[in-house]
């Protein structure tokens, strides 16, 4: 009798697998329907991008590096707070140091070769960025100051009384 309740075990556990695959198949097919609904993201990939544009936003408290392909498509971004920086530290120099050269490994990678470099802000981290992205292996053609400076519009804030 022990080998006839063993034979009749073994079909039953049998039999649960079968129904537990019916039960995967009909999820994957849920699944696939849901899937088929979404649209699929998909990463861009950069083809033969030699030149970029580099645009350098430098403020009192943070800097922001992007590069942008010839029609202004981000290829890719870093700020100082991205870069690791907390704080105060995120308007210094070396952080825009820092995050400047992490851009520009980056745009490597893509293959950009040469930039046209745009400045804007008063931060302390300009020069030091634009120096970074040459250290990094880029070619730096023209550079260019896009600070916004008002031509006679709205009247400024009184002077600070330290």
């Amino acid at each position: 009798m022990e080998e006839g309740k063993d034979n009749n075990s073994k079909p039953e556990e049998a039999a649960k697998p079968a129904a537990a695959d019916d039960a995967a198949k009909a999820a994957a097919i849920e699944g696939g329907a849901q899937a088929a609904a979404k649209p699929v993201v998909r990463k861009r990939t950069w083809k033969s991008v030699t030149f970029a544009k580099v645009f350098i936003q430098s403020s009192f408290n943070n800097t922001i590096v992007t590069i942008t392909d010839d029609r202004g498509q981000v290829l890719c971004w870093a700020s100082a707070g991205s870069a690791g920086f907390k704080g105060t530290k995120k308007g210094t120099p070396f952080a825009a140091q820092v995050t400047a050269s992490k851009v520009g490994k980056r745009a490597l990678e893509l293959g950009v070769k040469q930039v046209a470099v745009f400045v804007k802000g008063p931060g302390p981290g300009r020069e030091t960025a634009i120096r970074a992205l040459d250290a990094a292996g880029l070619q730096v053609i023209s550079l260019k100051d896009v600070s916004p400076i008002p031509h006679n519009g709205c009247r400024p804030p009184k002077k600070r009384r330290v």
